[in-house]
């Protein structure tokens, strides 16, 4: 698979595109980090045919997020866990709101 995801990709957030030297240049971390927070679980990256760990522009974002932390002094286990937690809580508060939207719509008062 090369570094530019062919013409079909271009927009597919989740294409494993790059790879590990490509993501660890653009984060400005090393080899070493992607491994960590993957064996930690936050992202598995995709493997090509020959093995190699491939990512998504999703999972660059999320491990953007985990170095952000672990800069600031977060031990990556911990960064990992707030991460998880950050994510599980936007969908909390996305089906909260897709549940407003249901209560308030059209014919909402109906049978109350």
């Amino acid at each position: 698979m090369p570094d530019n995801p062919p013409a079909g990709h271009l927009d597919d957030d989740d294409y494993p595109a790059y790879t590990m030297g490509r993501a660890a240049d653009l984060l400005g971390t090393t080899p070493a980090f992607l491994r960590a927070v993957g064996e930690a679980g936050l992202i598995t990256p995709l493997r090509s045919e020959g093995g190699h760990r491939r990512y998504s522009r999703r999972q660059l974002r999320v491990a953007a997020r985990a170095r952000e932390l672990v800069d600031q002094g977060t031990p990556i286990e911990a960064a990992c866990r707030i991460i998880g937690l950050e994510d599980r809580l936007g969908e909390a508060l996305r089906d909260n709101e897709e549940l407003r939207r249901r209560l308030d719509g059209p014919g909402a008062g109906a049978g109350r």
